[in-house]
């Protein structure tokens, strides 16, 4: 290919780009405009819109208004259809009345036809009767005349001007389904995003304010026996409220952002939810009172947001069940990072058998609850995997394996 060729096929595009950003009523009146002046060219005459076949009268300014009237009125054919079609439909029985030869400008009758099925919106059927009843009248006007035509040949141009009004109302009809079409995906893609923000926040608010409940609940059991410990408790809770309040700022700015400009700003991705921010997560789980044992195996490599934010969420999701379900149960993070896929498992006991020391433990629906569910098709979204529940020596285990993603791919 030549190095000049894009730089000609852009020359050339460049023209017809304008023209299409044009106003509907500047490309109608053009449009009109070239009809009107084809209209007079004479070896042009043998093609219109023909049907009195009346003795032939010579040119005289009536018939070239007549001609105007047919080929200009298009200007606002998309803009008023009923009215153009009123206006052309008109002149043309006029002309044809009065047997003025046939003129290429007749063929705006078929344009003015074809656009009124394609943009009338209000009384479509009265108009189609309206103008079925004027031709009904040229008809018989045309045969008192002594016009040579017959029921047959009237039939049949009745039939051609149909087909113009139900082309036009096919593709009117074709362009209304689109248009729902594009609206039924907007609203499904609008409630698919709305699920994923309820997801979200979901997340971040149930486990932040799970830690910040039992941390309050812990120092406030310590403010008469151990107070030194108590303000600990209570320096947990202001951690854990910051750390919300920034996970939250950077939900909403995610949500605010456009293009790419969520994962350009440099302040925004140190706030993102990520596998390397994972200790974070078994730190405050400590500080709520929760024994968590945290080990990773394999080489960690940045992977891509969809496959950090998963992973990221489902520990936090294990952890928030159990401060909720398992409160000071012994709580293990496993994460291994695999060349294909990384795999991850949470498991908390079981209470313990002396009922003296045990805390309270409520037992988890197997099945899941919101956060799991959200859990499960957050994984399948990334093509990845998840399964929750009771382990058959006691307490809950969360197991996921997501498909390795490298942030470089």
């Amino acid at each position: 290919m030549s190095p000049q060729t894009p730089w000609r096929r852009a020359l050339l595009r460049a023209p017809l780009d304008w023209w299409e950003e044009r106003d509907a009523f500047l490309k109608d009146g053009v449009l009109a405009l070239v009809l009107a002046l084809l209209a007079f060219v004479p070896t042009l005459s043998d093609i219109g819109a023909q049907i009195g076949d009346l003795p032939e009268r010579p040119a005289s300014a009536l018939s070239v208004g007549l001609i105007l009237s047919q080929t200009l009125p298009l200007a606002a054919r998309r803009r008023w259809p009923a009215g153009c079609l009123a206006v052309v439909a008109g002149a043309f029985a006029a002309h044809q009345a009065l047997g003025f030869a046939t003129t290429f400008g007749s063929l705006g009758l078929y344009l003015a036809l074809y656009s009124a099925g394609a943009h009338q919106v209000r009384f479509r059927p009265g108009l189609a009767g309206v103008v079925s009843a004027g031709y009904a009248v040229l008809a018989l006007v045309l045969d008192h005349l002594g016009s040579p035509q017959g029921i047959a040949d009237y039939l049949a141009f009745h039939l051609t001007l149909a087909a113009f009004w139900l082309v036009g109302s096919s593709v009117r009809t074709r362009r209304a389904e689109e248009a729902q079409r594009r609206r039924l995906t907007a609203e499904v893609a609008t409630a698919a995003e709305r699920a994923r923000i309820a997801g979200e926040l979901h997340d971040v608010v149930t486990h932040h304010v799970t830690a910040m409940v039992v941390q309050a609940d812990a120092a406030q059991f310590l403010l008469t026996s151990a107070p030194d410990k108590a303000r600990e408790g209570l320096s947990a809770v202001s951690d854990t409220g910051r750390r919300a309040l920034t996970e939250l700022r950077y939900l909403l700015g995610v949500l605010e952002a456009t293009g790419e400009s969520a994962s350009a700003d440099p302040a925004r991705a140190d706030r993102a939810p990520a596998l390397g921010r994972l200790g974070d997560l078994v730190e405050q789980a400590r500080r709520s009172g929760q024994p968590v044992e945290f080990s990773e195996q394999g080489e960690r490599r940045a992977q891509s947001v969809d496959v950090e934010l998963a992973a990221y969420r489902v520990v936090q999701e294990a952890l928030t069940n159990a401060m909720k379900y398992a409160a000071g149960q012994t709580t293990r993070v496993l994460v291994r990072h695999g060349e294909e896929r990384i795999e991850i498992k949470v498991t908390t006991d079981g209470p313990p058998t002396s009922p003296a020391v045990a805390p309270a433990v409520r037992k988890p629906d197997p099945a899941g609850g919101r956060g799991l569910a959200g859990l499960r098709a957050r994984t399948r979204m990334v093509n990845g995997e998840l399964e929750a529940g009771p382990r058959p020596e006691g307490g809950f285990e969360v197991h996921a394996t997501i498909p390795s993603k490298p942030a470089s791919e």
